[in-house]
C-alpha cells in the first residue's frame, strides 16, 4: 500500500522536473497530479496551499538536491581549479542529457513566478544555499570569509548565466567558457 508520504514525496519529485523545464505557468494541475502518480483532488489535500505550496516545496527540493551536489563535487576534488571544472562539468552533463530541456533547477520557475512572495522566498533560498556551500569550500581552501562571499557571488552569477545561454543555444560552449575562467580565478585567488 502506498502511504501518504510516498505519494507526496513523488508529486514533490515530479513538480521540480516540470517545473524546471517547463516554468510555473505552462505546467498545469493535472499534469503535476499525473505526473506525481496521485489520484485526482490529491493535489490540495497534500499542498492545502495548491500549485504556489507545492512549487515552493519543489523548489526547496531542487535547491537541497543541488547544493549537495555542489558538496559533493567540491569536497572530492583535490584543489579548487578542478572543483569548479567537476561542478561545470556535472551541470553541462545533466542539461546535455536532458536535451537541454532542464537547466538550473530554480531559474526557470524564478523568472516565471517571482512576482509571487513565496516562489521568491523559496527560490532566495535555494540561492542562499549554494552560495554558502560555495563561501565555505573556498573559505575551507584559504581565502577569508569576504572575499569567499564575493567569489561565490560572481562564480553563481556566471553559471546561471552560463546555463541559460547553453539552454538556449543547444550549446554547451558558454558553460565551458564560464568553466574555465572561473578556474583560472579560483587558482589565482587561492595561490
Amino acid at each position: 500500500m502506498v502511504r501518504r508520504t510516498d505519494t507526496r514525496r513523488r508529486m514533490v519529485a515530479s513538480a521540480a522536473e516540470l517545473f524546471r523545464s517547463q516554468g510555473y505557468h505552462a505546467t498545469g494541475l493535472n499534469q503535476l497530479v499525473t505526473a506525481g502518480g496521485a489520484p485526482k483532488g490529491s493535489l490540495y489535500f497534500h499542498f492545502p496551499g495548491g500549485k504556489e505550496q507545492l512549487a515552493a516545496e519543489a523548489i526547496a527540493f531542487s535547491g537541497e538536491a543541488m547544493a549537495d551536489l555542489l558538496r559533493e563535487v567540491l569536497t572530492a576534488a583535490p584543489d579548487a581549479g578542478t572543483a569548479i571544472t567537476g561542478v561545470i562539468d556535472a551541470l553541462g552533463r545533466n542539461l546535455a542529457g536532458t536535451g537541454y530541456r532542464s537547466g538550473c533547477p530554480i531559474a526557470t520557475v524564478a523568472l516565471d513566478a517571482g512576482d509571487s512572495e513565496t516562489i521568491r522566498q523559496a527560490c532566495t533560498g535555494g540561492y542562499r544555499s549554494w552560495h554558502a556551500v560555495i563561501t565555505g569550500y573556498l573559505t575551507g581552501q584559504g581565502l577569508d570569509a569576504a572575499r569567499a562571499a564575493t567569489l561565490s557571488t560572481i562564480a553563481l552569477s556566471a553559471i546561471e548565466g552560463a546555463l541559460l545561454l547553453a539552454r538556449t543555444q543547444h550549446d554547451l560552449a558558454p558553460l565551458h567558457a564560464v568553466g574555465e575562467h572561473l578556474r583560472h580565478t579560483f587558482e589565482r585567488e587561492l595561490a
